[in-house]
C-alpha cells in the first residue's frame, strides 16, 4: 500500500509481501536440478535453433526482449540456476504471458536452457538465435503461416464475452488501416469485455528493408535516412546547442551527431560515453542553455557525466546517483522539472499483472519516481503506471510532466489500450488491479475496491499493444503552424496483437491549447511488410535544431529525418 508524503506518494512496508528469493518463485527443489547437457556446444547450437522456432517471436531473435518481454541476457536470468530456468520453461506463467512448454521433449527444454545460459558469455557473445525468416529471400506471410511452429502458443483464455462498442465501426485498427493523416480515437465506452478475443502471440520477424520500402509521411513532408549502421538505436534527445544525443543501447554507449551536410547526413559523429548497461534515458542538467551534466538512465541505475555545451566526449567518468530495480521492463526514461529541482525517473513493472501486495519484485516499479537532482529523497510521484519507461516529456508551455505507457497484455486483442497522458501528482492509473476508468482486471477480481474510483483515465488511449515509446513536443519552426505544440510519439509495436498495430510515428494534436481531445493521427508509416514481417520499428523522436523531426528505428539500425518541403 502507499501513503501520501509531501504531496506525492510513497510505499510503506508490507509484512504480507513474500520475498521472491527464487527465479520466478521456483521451488527450492528446482535449484538443485542439473542440466545433463551443460557445457555442451552441440546442445547450445540445438537450443538456439529451438529458441528461434519457439521463443524468438516474443523474446526477439537475439533474446534481448522487446518492449513488454524481458531480456534473457541480463539479470535475473543470468544469475538463475539452470534448474530454475528449466522449471519456468516447463511451468510457464499464464498471467505474465509465458506459456508452458511442458509439451516439448525434456531434452529440448534442457537444450534451450543451455542456449539461454550461454548468452552474454564472452566465448559465445556472437551467438544469436538463427532467424527463420532472414536471408536472401524475403518470406512473406502467404508463403509461411504465422500460426506455425515458429509461433509460441498463447497461454491466455478465450471467453464468449461481447464487445461493448455499439458505434458500428470499430475504433480498433491494425497496420493495414494506418496511413499518414488518418485520425483515430478510442474512448472508454469502446472497450470490449476481457477475453472477447483470444490473446495473440505474434512477435515480428525483422527482415531487411525491401528495395521498394520507405517510411511514408503526409503530403508536403520528405523522409531521408539521416544515419544507418547503428546497433539498437533507442532514445533521441536534442542538446541545447543542437547536437543530437542517441542511446545506442546495443553498444552500451551514448552517441552524438552534429550538423547536417548537403546530403542530409550528419557532418560529425562521436561516441560521448561507453561501457554503459543498456542505456536509454538521457537528460541535461540543469535545464536551460548551459547544462553542467548529462544524465543517463541505465537499466539498473541513473548516472551522470560532466558536460559543457559542445562537448563531444565526456570529460569525466560516470557518477552513479541512483540504484534502480533491474529486469522486467528495462527502459529508464529521465526528465527534470523546469525549475531543475526534481528529477523524474520512470520504472516499468517487473511483470504483466503481478500483484505488488504479494510480489516484492514490484516494489518501486510501475511508478514514476521523483528524486532530488543528486539522487536523494526518492518518492513516488504517480503509480499504477505499468511501464512509462519508454517516454517521459515536459510540456514546454505548462511545465507539466507527460508520459507514454505500455499497458498490460493477455486480455485480448483490443485490451488494454496503451496511452499518452499528462501525469497528475499522486495519481493512480490502475495497474495491476484496474484499467481505464474503473474496469477491473479479471485476474485480480475483488481486490482493492477502494481504488476503483481513484483510477485516472488517460488523455489519449492508443491502440492496444502499440508499445508506445518516446514522446516529444513539437517546438520547431519548420512544420506548418498547426503542428506547433503537438506531440509526436514512436509506436514500436508488440507481439500481443493478432494483426499487428503500431510500427509507426503518431501525432497527437493539442490544438494550440495545450490540451488533448483524445484523438491521434498516423504520421510516419510504412515499416510493416505484412503481418509476419517488419523492417522498421520506431523508438525515439526528437525535434532537431532546424525544426525537422528525427526518428530512431532499432530494427533497421537507422535514424530517419522528416522535413517539411515548403
Amino acid at each position: 500500500m502507499r501513503v501520501a508524503v509531501y504531496g506525492v506518494w510513497a510505499f510503506t512496508a508490507l509484512t504480507t509481501v513474500a520475498l521472491a528469493a527464487n527465479f520466478h518463485d521456483a521451488p527450492n527443489s528446482a535449484k538443485s536440478m542439473k542440466n545433463p547437457y551443460a557445457n555442451n556446444a552441440t546442445a547450445v547450437t540445438a537450443g538456439a535453433e529451438i529458441f528461434a522456432k519457439r521463443c524468438a517471436s516474443c523474446h526477439g531473435k537475439t533474446a534481448t526482449g522487446s518492449g513488454n518481454v524481458p531480456s534473457l541476457v541480463d539479470e535475473p536470468t543470468k544469475s538463475a540456476s539452470a534448474g530454475e530456468i528449466f522449471w519456468f520453461i516447463t511451468t510457464g506463467s499464464v498471467d505474465n504471458g509465458m506459456p508452458s512448454w511442458a509439451n516439448l521433449p525434456e531434452k529440448d527444454r534442457w537444450q534451450v536452457v543451455s542456449f539461454v545460459k550461454s548468452l552474454g558469455k564472452s566465448s559465445s557473445s556472437s551467438l544469436q538465435a538463427p532467424s527463420p525468416h532472414r536471408g536472401p529471400k524475403l518470406i512473406r506471410a502467404s508463403e509461411h503461416s504465422r500460426v506455425s511452429e515458429f509461433a509460441a502458443p498463447s497461454p491466455y483464455p478465450v471467453a464468449a464475452a461481447q464487445s461493448s462498442n455499439t458505434t458500428g465501426k470499430s475504433p480498433f485498427v491494425d497496420y493495414q488501416m494506418e496511413s499518414p493523416g488518418t485520425i483515430h480515437k478510442i474512448t472508454v465506452q469502446d472497450l470490449p469485455a476481457p477475453y472477447t478475443t483470444k490473446s495473440a502471440s505474434n512477435g515480428p520477424n525483422v527482415v531487411d528493408r525491401p528495395t521498394d520500402a520507405w517510411p511514408k509521411a503526409p503530403n508536403g513532408f520528405k523522409v531521408d535516412q539521416y544515419a544507418t549502421g547503428l546497433k539498437e538505436p533507442r532514445l533521441l534527445v536534442t542538446a541545447p546547442n543542437g547536437d543530437i544525443f542517441l542511446a545506442e543501447t546495443g553498444k552500451g554507449q551514448i552517441r552524438i551527431f552534429r550538423g547536417l551536410d548537403s546530403n542530409g547526413k550528419p557532418k560529425q559523429t562521436e561516441v560521448f560515453a561507453s561501457g554503459l548497461k543498456r542505456p536509454y534515458g538521457i537528460a541535461f542538467y540543469p535545464p536551460g542553455n548551459s547544462p553542467q551534466y548529462v544524465y543517463v538512465g541505465n537499466t539498473e541505475s541513473v548516472v551522470r557525466f560532466p558536460y559543457h555545451s559542445g562537448d563531444l566526449k565526456a570529460t569525466g567518468g560516470p557518477q552513479k546517483l541512483v540504484d534502480l530495480p533491474g529486469g522486467g521492463h528495462w527502459t529508464r526514461s529521465i526528465q527534470f522539472s523546469p525549475d531543475g529541482k526534481k528529477m523524474f525517473v520512470a520504472v516499468g513493472s517487473d511483470s504483466n499483472v503481478d500483484d505488488p501486495d504479494t510480489h516484492s519484485s514490484e516494489k518501486n516499479r510501475a511508478d514514476i519516481l521523483v528524486y532530488n537532482p543528486d539522487g536523494s529523497n526518492m518518492q513516488v510521484y504517480a503509480y499504477g503506471i505499468r511501464n512509462a519507461g519508454g517516454g517521459l516529456a515536459i510540456q514546454p508551455e505548462t511545465g507539466d510532466l507527460w508520459c507514454s505507457v505500455n499497458e498490460r497484455d493477455g486480455l485480448g486483442d483490443n485490451l488494454v489500450p496503451d496511452y499518452i497522458t499528462h501525469v497528475t501528482p499522486g495519481g493512480f492509473y490502475g495497474w495491476p488491479w484496474w484499467y481505464m476508468g474503473g474496469n477491473q482486471d479479471p485476474r485480480h477480481k475483488g481486490k482493492h475496491p477502494e481504488l476503483k474510483d481513484k483510477v485516472i483515465t488517460p488523455d489519449i488511449p492508443l491502440q492496444p499493444h502499440n508499445a508506445s515509446l518516446e514522446i516529444t513536443f513539437y517546438e520547431g519552426k519548420q512544420f506548418p503552424a498547426e503542428y506547433q505544440g503537438d506531440i509526436f510519439a514512436a509506436e514500436h509495436g508488440s507481439w500481443n496483437k493478432e494483426t499487428r498495430a503500431g510500427y509507426e510515428v503518431i501525432r497527437v494534436p493539442l490544438h494550440q491549447t495545450g490540451k488533448a481531445s483524445g484523438e491521434y493521427e498516423d504520421f510516419l508509416t510504412g515499416f510493416v511488410v505484412d503481418n509476419g514481417h517488419v523492417w522498421g520499428r520506431p523508438v525515439g523522436v526528437t525535434v532537431a535544431e532546424d525544426g525537422s523531426l528525427l526518428v530512431s528505428d532499432d530494427a533497421s539500425g537507422s535514424i530517419w529525418r522528416v522535413s517539411y518541403a515548403k
